[in-house]
């Protein structure tokens, strides 16, 4: 074979290379978008989001619905304001309860969006009033220790 047409398909396989591996990297840092023109935002606040941060997807019944749009500290309730963009196609009840989820025992956290049953639905700029926040790992095995640690200390 000619050396020129050897560089040519080195060339289009270390191209196609870099190109799958882009690909790659967008699935993973979660570049998918929902047309802003098309989506409504609602508010929920937090007492911990854990490591939830913001283009996390908001799914419920595990599709994905919307994308965290910010995140914010409220100084004078102490709580965090999570702003969430919700494709207008979906539409969810007044009495919705958003949750931090982890996908996974290490995996990212989410938002999970739990339906009521309310007739009236959810509008532009409504905040959420149920919420439940993350379930810290940290809290769970202190919780667990300090509870078999105070058992031990009982039945002697």
């Amino acid at each position: 074979m000619d050396r020129t047409i050897i560089d040519l398909w080195v060339g289009i396989f270390v191209a196609a290379g870099v190109v799958a591996l882009m690909v790659l990297a967008l699935k993973v840092g979660n570049a998918s978008t929902i047309n802003l023109s098309e989506s409504y935002t609602i508010y929920a606040e937090f007492d911990n989001i854990g490591g939830l941060k913001v283009r996390a997807p908001v799914k419920s019944s595990g599709v994905v619905v919307g994308r965290v749009a910010e995140i914010q500290f409220d100084p004078r309730k102490y709580v965090a304001k999570v702003a969430l963009r919700v494709d207008r196609r979906y539409e969810f009840p007044a009495d919705t309860i958003a949750s931090v989820l982890t996908s996974g025992l290490l995996g990212e956290q989410y938002v999970g969006l739990d339906v009521g049953g309310d007739t009236v639905v959810l509008k532009d700029g409504h905040t959420l009033k149920k919420t439940q926040s993350a379930v810290v790992l940290e809290k769970l095995i202190g919780q667990f220790l300090y509870g078999k640690a105070a058992e031990g200390g009982n039945s002697k």
